[in-house]
């Protein structure tokens, strides 16, 4: 499993999910977006219907009987419904992806780089576990220390 720390100073969160979001489904991946605070994931929501109205990210907050049928899956757990293997963290809260997840994008922004330090020593002995560290440059993302 690779996990992608992105470390958020620019943009909001929001638009770095509708970013990172694109990325995954371009991939022809399902994403699970997890956060506890409903007001963000409805936000995520909103942001990845509208960014690019010619190439709409569909999506879904977790709740409704068409949870599975959904490519992007907004949720406050861990549990991809929709069958994805792409977890993206999106309030800096680190949580266990547990099995069928082969990458997570973990978003943190300066009130939650102390727990993403914790997780980043936490997970570097683990096998089977790569870790890269991302971090915004004129707007984009570029790997770094």
């Amino acid at each position: 499993m690779r996990v992608d720390f992105y470390l958020l100073s620019q943009d909001p969160a929001p638009a770095a999910i509708a970013l990172l979001a694109g990325k995954v489904r371009q991939a022809g991946e399902k994403l699970l977006i997890v956060a506890d605070d409903l007001e963000l994931l409805e936000s995520a929501s909103k942001t990845l219907w509208d960014t690019a109205p010619e190439a709409f990210l569909a999506n879904g907050i977790a709740g409704d009987e068409h949870d599975a049928r959904q490519p992007i899956l907004l949720s406050n757990e861990v549990d991809a419904v929709n069958g994805a293997q792409f977890l993206l963290i999106a309030d800096g809260q680190w949580r266990e992806p547990g099995e069928g997840f082969s990458r997570v994008l973990y978003l943190f922004d300066q009130s939650t780089i102390v727990g993403a330090r914790l997780t980043w020593k936490a997970i570097q002995d683990r096998e089977g576990v790569e870790s890269r560290f991302w971090k915004q440059d004129g707007g984009r993302w570029v790997e770094g220390p």
